[in-house]
């Protein structure tokens, strides 16, 4: 049976999240794949998935922040707010002065109430906006609290009418890159679109764990695909409650145990101190459960039964 983990993959470019993991499906050889997070076919990078008991663990990995290398191009706006869509406008932008883009970056990073593009997944009415979008329908979707924690300018590079910026941006969970270069371009009154977009972290994921599509058909041919174990991977991403023998036992019951900070639960409303999501690890090194561990009694958002 083909054990349980994650696997963390560097997407390459023309392929869907979904091609990913049907590719991963066949190599591991099982359906129970999916994945933490999309990435737009025409970007690449990390892409976290979950095999076999290890899907459980994706719904927590979908909200850590995530850190991307961009192009942004200013002078030109798009329907799509990428290369992939029809031109809007263009305006030159081989005047705007480095003064005024830091300016604009400043603004841009830190909390920000920002609109999603017109081409995400976000359901209006039941369907997806990128869907009607693509049918001809003019799409208007309401501003949403994110936060930019780095927006940094590598380079800037003169094309012609168009100036073109290689960024790096760390970002909350929710933020739409290709809407940050979208609202720098319009802040700048030239209009932006992104140009390339490349994955290099989710959580604690990297490039540095990743493999290509063809480095891990290549281990399949040659006996299997190496996973990170999900006790390895909970530890390396969440807080970490290490289990006494009686406590695993407990847990693996569906009853609930006291949580490992001492001070949660001091507060007059019954506490919030300790953390939303923890790695609840047995003696034996295997994760038993995610935890909430906000109160005095740690509440399971999942408990993983032994194979």
């Amino acid at each position: 049976m083909t054990d349980d983990g994650l696997l963390v993959v560097d997407k390459p470019a023309g392929w869907t999240s979904h091609d990913v993991v049907a590719r991963a499906r066949r190599l591991c050889g099982t359906r129970r794949v999916g994945h933490a997070g999309t990435l737009d076919p025409m970007a690449t990078g990390v892409l976290v998935l979950g095999v076999n008991r290890a899907t459980k663990l994706l719904t927590f990995l979908v909200g850590c922040d995530k850190t991307y290398l961009a192009t942004v191009r200013l002078g030109q706006s798009t329907v799509t707010d990428d290369a992939e869509g029809d031109v809007l406008y263009s305006a030159a932008a081989s005047g705007v002065e480095g003064t005024a883009i830091d300016a604009a970056v400043a603004r841009l990073t830190g909390p920000i109430e920002q609109v999603p593009s017109r081409v995400s997944a976000i359901k209006v009415d039941g369907k997806r906006s990128y869907a009607r979008v693509r049918g001809g329908e003019d799409v208007t979707l309401a501003a949403r609290p994110v936060t930019v924690h780095r927006f940094e300018v590598l380079d800037v590079r003169h094309d012609g009418p168009y100036v073109d910026l290689d960024v790096e941006v760390e970002v909350s969970s929710g933020t739409y890159v290709r809407a940050l270069a979208r609202d720098l371009g319009g802040a700048l009154g030239v209009g932006g679109h992104l140009t390339a977009l490349r994955r290099t972290r989710v959580g604690r994921f990297d490039l540095a764990g990743a493999s290509t599509l063809d480095e891990l058909g290549s281990l399949a041919s040659q006996g299997g695909v190496p996973l990170l174990p999900m006790a390895a991977a909970a530890r390396a991403q969440f807080p970490v409650h290490d289990l006494t023998p009686a406590e695993a036992v407990a847990l693996g019951h569906g009853q609930r145990i006291a949580s490992a900070d001492p001070d949660v639960g001091t507060g007059g409303d019954g506490g919030a101190a300790g953390a939303a999501v923890v790695a609840a690890i047995a003696p034996d090194g295997s994760l038993v459960a995610i935890l909430d561990e906000t109160r005095l009694q740690a509440r399971a958002h999942v408990v993983l039964a032994p194979r």
